[in-house]
């Protein structure tokens, strides 16, 4: 019996993850709330201290409870190890080079400080001084999984978060063997030392820097061959699980391995592609991650000791926003960053109760405390969300200066104006050519790895990319592009896709190549702004050539080939029940937007 009901039990606490899910997130879009509350509500309600308690009363809650918080812990660390990937294709190593400053400044700052000033006031409270040291290292903590999707890592306030969270989770491996240290019963040779680790972890991350360079281009290319998402995510998740084995062997975190990853496919040619694959992955991982959150919640002990919790939360809350918006004037930042940031970052982390735990442990805290703190964890998380929107608000009634000069993106300016350019072609490269003549910025996107390589080498902005993904056409951020120009010839996938991005976009300028005067024209029913037959318009050309080397005058013939064109407008204009004749020999982007 006891062999059945460990399979069973598995199986329905995923079921009723996936449910939560899939009721959560549609729920709260709706509602316009971010979907990170709910996760934590429902982790709330059907864990072990909520309905799940009711199970031996009412049997069928079972079904649509957990009962072992432990079970779906293992998921929820691998949704945290998405993010940092996530996060890492977000960045570059030039891009890290360039935050120097403030991940080893600012970051240092803010940890240092707050760790300092919580360890005195807990002090204050009768803590020993070894114990108030652990739970001030721990609370000092700032929530990766949190933060930075509601933040992201392009504006101020988002740089700011991602170069003080960066050098937290660069910090948490110390952290943990520092506690360590101070353990009254710490054995000397329970494990490897603090150097040897280090040594070690150097090591495993000059080779993945060495081979990851050499190997992944390689990797994704051969994915890219078989056109098969299949094959692209399963090698993605192969450098995941591969990296972050590699640092969690020697002693690291596994998510400075999953960051690294991260940071290595952001290098390739691949990156846009990899990024739209593993985002619902990693927003259901995340999501289940939230839910384990929930369910460490005690409503019970919360209530007997309402009082205590309400100043643990709001004295760790309150200290940490003025440290943080502190640290951040120092460094030069406005107010409104400041103050915006500062509130943001002030909860605890899920790392806080990683660092918790080891201090359990090494004995600085005991058991009791240990979970009193876990639950001001826990509600610190569940109101980020909240936390965030007042920093929003306070900063916005600030925010009468101008944004800080160097913590907008040089980038983010030229993508939003550029023109993108779906198929890199010989149609492709010529008008990107042209576009480069005349000094606009564009992108290139082709699912063919071997147009991307060669394009790559020349050192020009194109990307791989599956054409036919609605969530790689996601992450091109078209809502400011100048225009979308499709030159694929393939007439059904340029239909399917101009009717998505037409719905998607209403105002964007979309230029199309089409195969002729009927494609040009269900191109323009569906929503195209300027379709171009290119056999209807090479044929024109050719039989204008022919006619005069026949000695015909050009006269005449010249009038027939303007009467013969006025005919397929006509007819373009007809079937594609226009309100005007399309302009088939030529149109500006200016007159088509």
């Amino acid at each position: 019996m006891a062999g059945n009901l460990e399979p069973t039990t598995a199986l329905s606490d995923v079921l009723v993850v996936l449910g939560a899910a899939g009721i959560v997130i549609p729920a709260f879009a709706r509602l316009r709330i971010t979907p990170i509350i709910g996760f934590i509500l429902v982790g709330l309600a059907v864990g072990p201290f909520g309905l799940g308690s009711l199970v031996s009363q009412y049997p069928w809650l079972y079904h649509v409870t957990i009962t072992d918080q432990a079970a779906i812990t293992p998921f929820a660390e691998f949704g945290i190890i998405l993010l940092l990937f996530e996060i890492g294709l977000e960045l570059s190593f030039n891009r890290l080079w360039d935050m120097r400053r403030l991940v080893f400044g600012l970051g240092a700052m803010e940890l240092g400080l707050s760790a300092l000033l919580l360890s005195g006031a807990l002090i204050a409270t009768g803590l020993p001084i070894s114990g108030a040291f652990g739970l001030g290292l721990a609370l000092a903590l700032s929530s990766t999984a949190l933060v930075l999707p509601i933040s992201g890592t392009q504006g101020p306030v988002g740089r700011a978060a991602l170069a003080m969270l960066l050098f937290e989770d660069i910090a948490l491996v110390p952290i943990i063997f520092l506690l360590g240290a101070f353990a009254p019963y710490a054995i000397a040779d329970a494990g490897p030392s603090l150097g040897e680790t280090l040594i070690y972890g150097a090591l495993v991350v000059a080779a993945l820097l060495v081979f990851g360079r050499m190997l992944l281009p390689r990797l994704f290319a051969q994915a890219a061959q078989t056109k098969s998402p299949e094959l692209f995510l399963a090698a993605t998740m192969l450098v995941v699980i591969a990296s972050a084995l590699a640092t969690s062997m020697v002693g690291l975190s596994p998510i400075m391995g999953a960051l690294l990853a991260g940071l290595l496919i952001a290098e390739t040619e691949y990156h846009t592609e990899v990024e739209a694959i593993s985002k619902p992955f990693k927003g259901l991982a995340l999501g289940v991650f939230l839910i384990t959150v929930g369910m460490g919640i005690d409503l019970r002990v919360v209530w007997a000791q309402i009082m205590p919790l309400t100043a643990a939360v709001l004295g760790v809350v309150v200290l940490k926003s003025l440290v943080t918006g502190f640290a951040l004037r120092a460094m030069g930042k406005n107010r409104a960053t400041a103050l915006q940031t500062g509130i943001l970052m002030a909860s605890p982390s899920e790392t806080t109760l990683i660092v918790l735990t080891a201090a359990a442990e090494a004995a600085l805290i005991d058991r009791e405390t240990a979970q009193f703190w876990q639950i001001v964890t826990a509600i610190g998380l569940t109101i980020t969300p909240m936390l965030a929107k007042l920093g929003e608000t306070w900063a916005g009634r600030l925010h009468k200066e101008p944004a800080d000069a160097g913590q907008s993106m040089p980038v983010a300016e030229p993508e939003g104006d550029r023109v993108v350019v779906m198929g890199f072609g010989r149609v492709g490269r010529l008008i990107s050519d042209m576009l480069t003549v005349h000094g606009a910025t564009w992108l290139g996107i082709d699912s063919n790895p071997a147009i991307v390589k060669a394009a790559r080498k020349e050192s020009l902005p194109v990307l791989f990319g599956n054409v036919d993904s609605e969530t790689a056409i996601q992450r091109l951020g078209l809502d400011n592009a100048r225009a979308m120009i499709l030159t694929m010839d393939e007439p059904v996938l340029i239909l399917r896709m101009v009717k998505r991005l037409r719905n998607a976009h209403p105002d964007l300028p979309i230029i199309v190549r089409a195969r002729d005067a009927a494609h040009a024209a269900e191109l323009y029913k569906a929503g195209a702004s300027h379709a171009v037959p290119e056999t209807l318009e090479s044929s024109l050309q050719l039989s204008e050539a022919v006619l005069v080397d026949l000695g015909f005058p050009m006269g005449p013939v010249i009038a027939s080939i303007h009467e013969k064109r006025d005919e397929f407008r006509q007819k373009i204009k007809e079937e594609g029940e226009l309100n005007s004749l399309p302009k088939l020999k030529s149109a500006s982007l200016r007159e088509r937007a």
